[in-house]
């Protein structure tokens, strides 16, 4: 089995100093250190800020608005038609260039994360020996406004589904989001799908709870983003390092060992990952958890079935005798 050795974040403390920050910054140019197999890598460059979507679309947030081209001038008498032939055909053809619809951009409903006021969160490295490249866990988590949520439950009932926060791991960690004072947010579980809403505007953070004697390491997207480097998630980054019977609290991306920009719902056309380029995957939370190399080994979904489907009374009817 092929071992991945890294540094990953531990996190030390989170220490919340936006309420006096009443401007979004924007992402400072040195980022947070990648860290690779066996040493400290180089600080490489933090997260970008979301553009301003002024200046990719018109006026009132609309695509650019594509004005009606002018009418063909009418031919000249002597060219093949008289000018009293052509001025009717030129103000038909004004006409039906003025009836064409505006290629207007459709706004997408529902929320996405959008880059929050710098917050102090320290962290440092640590490291951490994988005992497999491949995480033994992956939890989805899909969030949205109300009546996103009341779509994507096809009316059930909202209170049919309630519950706080999503196992991870086969139960061995918790994930919450919960508002700025620490809440879970209301979440909602329907056919093995994790729902939770939120409020557009809304500070919200990532709370992972190991409930086992294990370190584990958490690597973590929001909308499809690494929420350390701000760049595409992928299974081969580094993460969060969760120790034993302990909560991270995750409220940013990061832009560097001590600061993150906080997470906030907002807009799908304002959010981060809109602004870096695609909003394919606004609205879901990952969480790939990692177990350590030479840690009891965990639970997987293969031995739980087996103990769960366990007969306590296998011989309950008679077999046939061997044949001699």
């Amino acid at each position: 089995m092929r071992t991945h050795t890294g540094f990953s974040i531990l996190a030390i403390g989170l220490l919340a100093v936006g309420c006096g920050v009443s401007e979004r910054t924007a992402p400072p140019r040195t980022g947070t250190p990648a860290a690779s197999s066996g040493q400290a890598a180089p600080e490489a460059a933090a997260p970008e800020a979301p553009a301003d979507s002024s200046a990719d679309f018109g006026e009132e947030g609309f695509g650019p608005t594509a004005s009606a081209p002018a009418p063909p001038p009418a031919a000249e008498p002597g060219a093949g038609a008289s000018a009293d032939e052509s001025a009717p055909r030129a103000r038909s053809e004004a006409k039906k260039s003025s009836s064409r619809p505006l290629d207007i951009e459709q706004e997408r409903p529902g929320l996405g994360t959008t880059w929050g006021e710098t917050m102090t969160s320290h962290v440092s490295n640590a490291p951490f020996d994988r005992a497999s490249s491949s995480p033994f866990s992956i939890t989805t988590i899909r969030y949205n406004d109300q009546s996103g949520i009341a779509a994507m439950l096809r009316g059930a009932e909202f209170a049919d589904f309630r519950s706080n926060g999503t196992p991870a791991g086969n139960g061995m960690l918790t994930v919450r989001l919960t508002d700025a004072n620490g809440s879970t947010l209301p979440t909602f579980s329907n056919q093995g799908r994790s729902l939770v809403q939120g409020e557009h505007g809304d500070r919200y953070m990532i709370e992972l709870t190991n409930q086992t004697a294990s370190r584990f390491e958490a690597v973590v997207t929001v909308d499809g983003l690494d929420v350390i480097d701000g760049r595409p998630g992928s299974l081969a980054k580094r993460g969060y390092l969760v120790q034993p019977f302990a909560t991270v609290q995750i409220d940013g991306f990061r832009q560097n060992m001590d600061q993150v920009a906080a997470f906030r719902f907002g807009s799908v056309r304002g959010s981060y990952a809109a602004g870096k380029g695609s909003d394919r995957n606004v609205g879901v939370i990952g969480v790939a958890v990692f177990a350590e190399r030479g840690a009891q080994q965990p639970w997987t979904t293969r031995e739980i079935n087996r103990r769960e489907s366990a007969d306590p009374f296998p011989g309950r009817f008679a077999s046939p005798p061997i044949a001699r």
